[in-house]
């Protein structure tokens, strides 16, 4: 008896051993794929990873019909066709999007990203700028505030990991101490929430963001001061240049054949032309 349970127990584990090494074959097939950003030539990649900030309109946010879009996204999916490769959306934590990039979980960071000085010392690639872009103050137009200096003394929101933020704790130092609080919140709807609901007097934002806010949204207004001036672009690791330079040229492409221009001139895009360093 004890024999025959013997024999059952060894030809279960053989059984076992047969199915795990069947399995690790079929994972290293030719079908698979190597990990996002793992700076492989696009000419060998079937895959895009786009890291966006899902919450980021107009640039990137879902749609009503539920999947990403945005001029950004748009731009993206455009640059990836004339490539011949699969685009896919990655939705990263702002704060953290550096993080999750260096964790090969997306190719790039390409959402309303401000180029910052560190993130080259950081030696991290970035790709020609290409929007211009301001720090303004959104608040409720029955508030009474018409300048950053009304704002002593009361709350301020702010999305949490964004240039604004930085502002605030740089150059911005002097005005953030001169309120009663900075509320970071990890989303710019959030912020606009907060600041609905009067938990906030205030929401520093990219211009672009505030825009699009108050043509949905009645009761807001902008401030008539711009607080800081920077430039968007796509971020990639430090070992993906070629990867960079071919998205870069793909939407050179673009911008001759005339499809970045269609795009940009889509109504819900339409107030970012001015600020399209592509087509000035």
């Amino acid at each position: 008896m004890k024999k025959k349970i013997s024999s059952i127990i060894i030809s279960g584990l053989l059984a076992i051993t047969v199915v795990l090494s069947l399995a690790a074959c079929g994972g290293n097939s030719g079908g698979s794929q190597a990990p996002a950003g793992s700076g492989a030539d696009t000419a060998e990649k079937t895959t895009f990873v786009m890291g966006i900030d899902p919450e980021y309109p107009p640039f990137s946010y879902l749609g009503d019909d539920g999947k990403y879009t945005g001029f950004d996204v748009e731009i993206c999916q455009a640059a990836c066709d004339k490539l011949g490769i699969e685009l896919e959306i990655f939705e990263v934590n702002w704060d953290n999007k550096l993080i999750q990039l260096d964790a090969n979980e997306c190719d790039c960071i390409w959402s309303g990203m401000t180029i910052l000085d560190s993130m080259k010392e950081a030696g991290y690639v970035l790709s020609a700028p290409y929007f211009d872009n301001t720090q303004v103050l959104l608040v409720k137009a029955d508030s009474g505030i018409k300048s950053s200096a009304d704002l002593k003394g009361k709350d301020v929101a702010v999305q949490l990991g964004t240039s604004g933020d930085q502002l605030l704790e740089s150059d911005l130092a002097d005005l953030a101490a001169s309120f009663n609080s900075v509320v970071r919140c990890d989303s710019f709807l959030k912020c606009f929430t907060e600041l609905d609901g009067n938990a906030v007097e205030a929401v520093l934002v990219d211009e672009p963001v505030a825009k699009d806010y108050i043509s949905e949204h009645e009761g807001f207004v902008i401030l008539d001061e711009e607080l800081g001036g920077e430039q968007y672009g796509i971020c990639f690791r430090s070992d993906d240049q070629a990867l960079c330079d071919k998205i870069e040229a793909a939407v050179a492409e673009l911008v001759a054949d005339g499809t970045y221009k269609e795009i940009a001139e889509k109504e819900e895009y339409a107030d970012l032309i001015p600020n399209l360093i592509f087509l000035q």
